[in-house]
Formats: structure tokens, C-alpha cells, sequence
């Protein structure tokens, strides 16, 4: 550990600690971790690996759980910090005290400030007790003694007491940047959290609004049924969302309001963008149009999707049109290039197609065959998008091919 130097031309550090004015002259280099145990003796920030990986340091910037052994103190200025000490008349806190006595989620204790911290967000923000959230959440906080089970076991047992009490999660939205670089933008972290009122629902609180589509794009393919039956079940959004990999339906409040998400899946990781939509149709026009909005974490998508149905080169075929437009926010912006969605959602709408047309013809789907959604995995897509072109290369530059 670094103990801060201390010398005439520090510069000067207003903030709040644990709802406590404090003011001290620091050094640039001082870390905040540092400033809290030499200066302010509050040891209950604790300092294991010094580079932001095990999570023991853990404190509120904000309200925003922060890494305290790799923020500099004086970016903190002005900002309120919250440490395990200023947590101690904290409601919620003490729920997971108790939960972590009872679960056995504590040995030798030197993860459990860091680990109590980092539990209260996920608790403060996960709609359901879904184990995989909970430890990929947990993924930046080591203990090397319990194994984990019993911590998740703990912060599972707390949603579901808080759920069952009708205490909705909470909408959080956070800058980009760094913690701590965005002094008084958000309220800091009360030192006793009340319970939210049980109509809030998180779903219920994503607004649906006009937007202007930052890309669009187009997508037709044929199916192989009249158009009447094609738009017809376009009007039952559970039955065209059970044909969309990955999309679940969670309430219908109106017949022109669904609220819902897609779920996707990473590797071992399973997040879900939940969300709202307006749905709009033309019957004259056998037309449509879908206006949502979702968000899962710091990520978020704005989407319109018009659709028509028109006659196929058949009497018995159909054509669908779609036209999609979206913007997309946050971390998930960096990945949304337009040529890559466009690719990818040409080999989702294939799904899409092979389930519509199982579900016109009266065939089972995988959920209703008790099989569980396994939700869209983008990997999966895009590595059999770069598969696809890989292979379309070889075949022109190889003897016999088109560029020879």
C-alpha cells in the first residue's frame, strides 16, 4: 500500500464522505483508496490487488459503485463518496448483512465490504433473482474462501424478498466516462434507501417516443402462404415474438402496448434488453408498423420496424416487406456498424421466416415442445456471417472460380 505524500503543494480536495463535508490538500498521484484509510481512517475500504481487479476497494462515487484503488481523489472533488461505514443505518445494506450470515456468505471477511457493495447495485437494479446476472455482476469482486455459492445464494434470497414486497428495481442511468468524472450530474446514494412504491415497474417506465433512425435499412423474403394468413398473424405479437429468437413478451396492457425484450446470449453470459413498443396496422393496407424502445445496463436501442405483406408470384405465397430503422446508445453502439446489423439481421430474419412458416402450417416450435429458449446469440450469427464470406472468397480466387 502507497500511504499518500503529503506535502505544501497538494491541491486542494472539497468533497463528502458518508454525508460529511471533508476538505484536505492531496497529491495529484493519490489515489482515493489511500486518502480514505490514511486520511479519513476509514479502513473498512479495503486494498488487496491495487489494480482493480479483485474489488475489494469497492465504494459509492455518485452512487456508482467505483474501483477506490484506481480513482485519483482529486477527480472526486465535489462528488459525494459512500464507503461500507457510511452504509451501516442503510436498509437495504442491512438486508444483505443479514442474508450473508444466514447463507454462510462470508469467511475470513476481507471481500465483504467490496462484495456488499457491488450486491446492493445488482439488488438496487436486477428485476428477478437470475443466478447468471447475479454472478456476472459479481465478476469484478474475488473471494478466495467461500466458493461463491452462498454470496449468490444471499443476494438471490434479498430480490426476492424486496420483489415480493412489491419494491420494483430501480432505472439507472449512468454517464459514459469514468466514475467520479461527472461530479454532481447524479444524486449520490442516500445513507437510508426507501422503498420504491409498488406500481413502479421497469418495464412500465421505458417511454416509447418518435424518433429519427440514426440507419435503416430493408429486408423482404417470401413465405409460402396466402397474405391474409401471413398479416393475420402478424396481429398476434406473442405468436410473431415466438418465432423471433430470443424475444419474450412480459404484459400487454393494451392491444396497441406490448412490453417485452430479447434476450442475448454471449458466451456463458445471458443479459435481457427489456423494453416497450407501440403497435400500429393498416388492414386495408395489410400494413403495419412496431415503434419500441429498450435499454439493458448502460446500452440501449431506439427501433422502428414497417412492414408490409403483399402477393407473392403465387396465389398462395406471400411477400413481406420490412423496413427497419434503429439508433442504437451506449457501450452497444460501438458494436452496431450498419453493414454488420444488416448482415446480421438478414440471418435472423431467416430464422424468423423458418419459424413464421412452422407456425402457419400448424408445426410445433422448440418452447412449444417444452424446449428452453436458448436467446439470440450475435456470436453464433456473426461467426457464421464470417464463415459465409470467407468461404464465397475462397471459392472466386480458387482455380475455376469467377476471379481467376
Amino acid at each position: 500500500m502507497n500511504a499518500p505524500v503529503r506535502t505544501p503543494s497538494g491541491a486542494a480536495l472539497d468533497l463528502t464522505v458518508n454525508g460529511r463535508a471533508v476538505s484536505r490538500a492531496v497529491e495529484p498521484r493519490t489515489h482515493l483508496a489511500d486518502f480514505l484509510r490514511e486520511e479519513l481512517n476509514l479502513t473498512g475500504t479495503h486494498l488487496g490487488c491495487e489494480h482493480g481487479v479483485c474489488g475489494a476497494c469497492t465504494v459509492l462515487v455518485d452512487g456508482e459503485p467505483a474501483r477506490s484503488c484506481l480513482t485519483f481523489a482529486a477527480v472526486c472533488s465535489g462528488a459525494s463518496v459512500t464507503t461500507i461505514e457510511g452504509l451501516d443505518d442503510d436498509q437495504l445494506t442491512s438486508e444483505l448483512r443479514a442474508a450473508f450470515t444466514r447463507e454462510h456468505a462470508l469467511q475470513c471477511g476481507f471481500c465483504t465490504p467490496g462484495m456488499l457493495v457491488a450486491a446492493r447495485d445488482l439488488v438496487l437494479r436486477l428485476p428477478e433473482p437470475d443466478e447468471r446476472r447475479i454472478r456476472v455482476g459479481l465478476a469484478g469482486n474475488l473471494c478466495r474462501c467461500t466458493g461463491y455459492l452462498g454470496i449468490v445464494r444471499a443476494i438471490q434470497s434479498v430480490i426476492e424478498e424486496r420483489r415480493a414486497r412489491g419494491v420494483a428495481p430501480l432505472l439507472v442511468e449512468r454517464s459514459l466516462g469514468p466514475v467520479g468524472a461527472h461530479v454532481a450530474s447524479a444524486p449520490a446514494a442516500a445513507p437510508t434507501l426507501r422503498d420504491a412504491a409498488p406500481a413502479e415497474r421497469t418495464s412500465a417506465a421505458v417511454g416509447v417516443s418518435e424518433f429519427v433512425p440514426a440507419h435503416t435499412f430493408e429486408q423482404r423474403f417470401t413465405v409460402a402462404f396466402p397474405p391474409e394468413q401471413v398479416f393475420g398473424l402478424f396481429g398476434d405479437v406473442r405468436a410473431v415474438a415466438d418465432c423471433l429468437p430470443g424475444a419474450f413478451i412480459e404484459a400487454t396492457p393494451s392491444p396497441e402496448r406490448v412490453e417485452g425484450g430479447i434476450r442475448v446470449k454471449l458466451g456463458p453470459i445471458t443479459a435481457a434488453f427489456r423494453g416497450a413498443a407501440s403497435v400500429s396496422r393498416d388492414e386495408a393496407e395489410r400494413a403495419g408498423r412496431i415503434l419500441g424502445a429498450g435499454a439493458d445496463g448502460r446500452s440501449g436501442a431506439q427501433g422502428e420496424i414497417r412492414y408490409r405483406v403483399a402477393e407473392g408470384a403465387t396465389p398462395d405465397a406471400s411477400e413481406v416487406i420490412l423496413t427497419v430503422g434503429y439508433t442504437l446508445k451506449g457501450p452497444l453502439a460501438q458494436f452496431g456498424r450498419p453493414g454488420l446489423v444488416r448482415d446480421v439481421a438478414g440471418r435472423l430474419t431467416a430464422a424468423f421466416v423458418r419459424n413464421l412458416e412452422d407456425r402457419l402450417a400448424g408445426r410445433a416450435l422448440p418452447q412449444d415442445r417444452g424446449a428452453p429458449s436458448a436467446g439470440l446469440n450475435p456470436i453464433r450469427l456473426v461467426t457464421g456471417l464470417l464463415l459465409g464470406r470467407i468461404s464465397s472468397w475462397f471459392k472466386r480466387i480458387r482455380p475455376g472460380g469467377a476471379s481467376r
